[in-house]
């Protein structure tokens, strides 16, 4: 049987106390943008604390958050409690979501590409209950624009990082693998958060649909 879950204790502790951090110093803003102009059923894969919940438009209908971390799980379903609007929060994976085919308008993703085992698997499940019409929305780390930049984060990701953060690759090309699993992007924005030049500043948001 496929596990249906992950467990990062060390990780899932630090990330609820610095993503408080960076939602003031400016992501809760992207957030915001991200979300905007949703409506119907959303999925969200990845839903970690659950920091997005605030940020959906009255017009969305229902929220199913995917979340495979318990401790990430457990402060996500507390935070769904205080959501604008209704949220489900459940175990499960971006490789195996617990969803029918053509369930949902949109499927959200912030800060979880970087870290999925296999992004193309999951972005596939994505495609896969999307409604006809249906789009994705991102917000997501990447990879460098400088060479010498690229370098250190393909030397954190051969190493360490994914061991101290949750799997994540701070060099992974999200646009790129998003592109490969059948969408077309139609909308990106390249941003550093923070303003500092760092190997995990580099980020992009956007909306992809899946090609025809």
């Amino acid at each position: 049987m496929a596990a249906t879950s992950v467990n990062h204790p060390l990780f899932a502790r630090c990330y609820a106390r610095i993503s408080r951090v960076v939602e003031k110093r400016g992501l809760a803003v992207h957030r915001e943008a991200l979300l905007e102009g949703l409506s119907g059923q959303v999925i969200e894969v990845g839903a970690g604390n659950g920091l997005n919940f605030a940020h959906y438009p009255s017009t969305v209908t229902r929220v199913l958050a995917i979340e495979p971390e318990p401790r990430l799980r457990h402060l996500a379903s507390a935070a769904a409690v205080r959501a604008p609007v209704p949220v489900e929060v459940r175990d499960g994976l971006a490789e195996h979501l617990p969803a029918a085919d053509g369930t949902f308008d949109a499927a959200v993703v912030s800060l979880v590409l970087c870290s999925l085992p296999d992004p193309h698997a999951g972005l596939l499940q994505m495609r896969r209950v999307l409604a006809p019409g249906g789009q994705l929305r991102f917000l997501e780390h990447v990879r460098a624009d400088s060479a010498g930049m690229r370098r250190v984060q393909d030397l954190l990701d051969a190493t360490v990082w994914p061991h101290l953060a949750g799997g994540c690759h701070t060099g992974r090309d999200s646009a790129l693998v998003i592109q490969r699993a059948g969408f077309t992007i139609t909308a990106l924005e390249r941003f550093l958060l923070p303003s500092v030049r760092t190997p995990m500043s580099f980020l992009i948001r956007g909306t992809a649909h899946p090609a025809a």
